[in-house]
């Protein structure tokens, strides 16, 4: 069973952009978003900003279409905001995301720029596989952002989350 404890008041959790098809011998991890990924990473950045508080940290995984997706918010929220690359984000499965997670015990809110199908295996585990499903029942979207809160002062377990907002390109 999911326990935060405490829980950060805010998660976001943004999927990157579009990103370019792999080059023949290119590496997965050093794809580069796509013209459209970079379009949806600013719209989703600047709508993002215009709607919520910068969250304290950004936590990125360091393959380099989320560090882009992640300048992207970087560049909408302001330069004061920090941005921590991770390594073990990219290609993780869902216990190394919760990990992460849960290790944020100093910050109220936290971004995490990462992969599908990870980043929807997260949002199930907080929201539970109903509510996650009603959100997005078409799977998460590049450059989708879902914006979770916790009202409560002690553990946040799977289900006791409210989805304050779903943003996409």
């Amino acid at each position: 069973m999911l326990v935060l404890d405490p829980p950060p008041f805010r998660i976001f959790l943004l999927r990157h952009a579009s990103a370019a098809w792999p080059q023949p011998g290119g590496r997965d991890f050093d794809r580069p978003l796509d013209d459209h990924g970079f379009a949806e990473a600013e719209l989703v950045a600047t709508r993002a900003a215009d709607r919520h508080p910068a969250p304290d940290l950004i936590l990125s995984s360091t393959a380099l279409r989320c560090r882009q997706t992640a300048d992207a918010v970087h560049r909408a929220f302001g330069e004061d905001l920090e941005i921590s690359a991770i390594d073990s984000l990219y290609n993780a499965p869902l216990d190394i995301y919760l990990e992460v997670l849960v290790g944020q015990k100093q910050v109220q809110s936290v971004m995490i720029i990462g992969h599908n199908p990870t980043l929807e295996e997260l949002l199930e585990a907080l929201l539970g596989p109903d509510r996650m499903a009603a959100l997005i029942p078409g799977g998460y979207p590049t450059a989708g952002l879902a914006v979770l809160e916790h009202g409560g002062p002690h553990q946040a377990m799977a289900g006791s989350w409210t989805v304050k907002d779903f943003i996409t390109a």
